[in-house]
């Protein structure tokens, strides 16, 4: 099936037809071009959506909840989500619409040939007709002359009153017109045969040629289109796993939420550690002196701004009471300002803050610290192994250049150190003090469990610098006299190494220095301590992070 054949005679439908097709093309460019600006600008919203949710620094302590992580979560998917459809935007424009460029310029060169091919061929053709036409109408008219000159000759012939003479003139020109006739349709003859002969060539060759580059060219414009469209699902179909894999991550956070989890998130981050309001006593008038409350009774919280617990007496002229009888002041803080975590702490040692609070960020704050010594000491190592190389191998650089960058590391590990420890000792601070908010008979219990041997896990810290009661250790509470702490002789279950000098500062730590070998007799009960005994026979409790453990069990911490 051939255009030249079965549309010999349609060439300006033809052509018309191929301009449509090409006109398509463009068409379904600019089609893509406002697909691929549609999907960039979705995916741009997206993102600006995800980013203008996404929490600011001063919020990210609220998304600690579950619900608020697969919120985050969610968000990052859809942020995924946002990219695939920017991968869509880039490989339809720079792979189908470049392509559909080059084709559509393609193919305006190829018709735009074609067509003069053709207009050369159709004009040849016209030339070698108009050619013909002329030696017909000449033929026409020598034959013309040739029969008037004829008919004139024998009108001569007949009159007997012409003489011989003009007779003869009459015959010459009839002889020349007849020969002139035959000499112009022996032309005619020639022209029409040579215009055949074009004619012919025309149809059956050279135009059918032309018709069929033109039946090509639009056959593969139609190709074209077919793979275009086979790429646009292509892509579309590469991006869809994606998306169905944030699909999933967004199913899957949303199967994260754990209610009770939460619940008791909020404990966590509320819970201010004070004890609940005990009975009030009641005061009696008549007496000139408030009645004074029990031992067993004493004062739920009365706090001052270093977070301390003071033994106070309840009377009738206390200004300290808020709402009914203070029963829901729960939330306040040292001074009793309402505690609230969305505004930023100013004091270092977060003593501003509820005891649980104060111990929640104090330990934020040693992690942080631990973390950044760590990559300190590792950037350390990095900065001792290149001196190594370029002490071995000094053409590659010079040792010393080092030495700035080494003292520099020296001299934030040590600020670094000096933090963690200042911290540490923040954090038996308040381990201390909340301990002395047990009741007197907790504090007997304490004090008879701890004279039987046994090791209970009463959450009872002595004063700032020693670790707390998981240790093992008494230490007295206010008032006692006995307080002399009572240590049992613990083996020896591993040895350490110091990792750095300290200096003990508080009572029941001791000393070390770098490198010091101690034998360990308690491991870290989680407060941070480790108790050791050093080669003089002293012991005392050192700082977990500044020691390398190997217990004779075989694990190393």
């Amino acid at each position: 099936m051939s255009w030249g054949i079965e549309l010999w005679d349609q060439w300006e439908n033809v052509s018309g037809h191929t301009q449509k097709g090409i006109d398509f093309c463009e068409r379904y460019m600019h089609f893509l071009k406002e697909r691929t600006a549609v999907e960039l600008e979705y995916a741009s919203k997206l993102k600006r959506l995800v980013k203008n949710f996404n929490p600011k620094k001063k919020e990210e302590e609220e998304f600690s909840f579950t619900w608020s992580r697969a919120f985050l979560k969610m968000l990052n998917e859809v942020h995924d989500m946002a990219s695939q459809h920017e991968v869509v935007a880039e490989n339809l424009q720079a792979t189908v619409s470049k392509n559909l460029t080059d084709l559509v310029l393609e193919l305006k060169t190829d018709r735009k040939k074609y067509l003069q091919d053709g207009a050369k061929l159709q004009e040849s053709l016209r030339a070698c007709q108009q050619t013909l036409e002329k030696a017909k109408r000449k033929y026409e008219r020598s034959h013309f002359e040739a029969e008037k000159a004829l008919d004139n000759y024998r009108k001569a012939d007949a009159d007997i009153n012409l003489s011989r003479a003009e007779v003869e003139k009459y015959r010459m020109v009839m002889n020349s017109k007849v020969q002139q006739n035959d000499d112009c349709k022996s032309e005619y003859a020639t022209q029409r045969e040579q215009f055949n002969a074009a004619q012919r060539e025309f149809y059956v060759q050279t135009m059918p040629q032309v018709f069929q580059s033109l039946q090509d060219m639009d056959e593969k414009r139609i190709t074209k289109i077919q793979e275009c469209v086979f790429q646009c699902a292509e892509i579309e179909k590469n991006v869809i796993p994606i998306i169905n894999t944030c699909i999933e991550g967004i199913a899957k956070a949303a199967g994260s939420i754990n209610a009770t989890q939460d619940s008791k998130s909020v404990i966590d981050r509320y819970k201010s550690g004070f004890n609940i309001p005990q009975d009030l006593p009641f005061e009696d008038m008549n007496n000139a002196q408030p009645m004074e409350p029990t031992s067993n009774t004493l004062p739920s919280r009365i706090t001052t701004p270093s977070n301390t617990v003071k033994s106070a007496t309840l009377s009738g002229k206390s200004k300290k009471r808020g709402g009914i009888f203070g029963l829901f002041g729960s939330s306040k803080g040292p001074g009793g300002r309402i505690y609230n975590p969305q505004v930023d702490e100013q004091r270092e040692d977060f003593s501003d803050l509820p005891p649980n609070q104060r111990r929640r960020k104090l330990q934020q704050k040693i992690d942080s610290l631990k973390k950044e010594m760590h990559k300190e000491q590792q950037e350390r190592e990095g900065i001792m192994k290149l001196k190594d190389v370029y002490a071995s191998n000094p053409a590659l650089g010079d040792p010393s250049t080092l030495e700035r960058k080494i003292e520099e590391n020296s001299q934030k590990l040590d600020n670094l150190r000096q933090e963690l420890q200042k911290y540490e000792g923040y954090m038996v601070e308040v381990e201390g003090k909340s301990s002395r908010r047990h009741s007197a008979s907790e504090d007997s219990h304490s004090l008879s469990t701890s004279g039987s041997g046994d090791t209970p896990h009463i959450q009872q810290v002595s004063a700032p610098g020693t670790p707390h009661n998981q240790h093992n250790v008494y230490q007295p509470i206010d008032g006692d006299e006995d307080g002399e702490d009572d240590f049992d002789m613990f083996p020896v279950i591993g040895k350490c190494r110091a990792l750095y000098a300290f200096q003990a500062v508080n009572e029941g730590s001791v000393n070390m220095g770098e490198n010091e070998e101690m034998q360990i007799l308690e491991q870290d009960q989680g407060d941070g301590w480790t108790r050791v005994r050093k080669t003089d026979g002293l012991e005392g409790f050192v700082p977990t992070s500044y020691i390398e453990c190997h217990y004779y069990d075989g694990d190393q911490v």
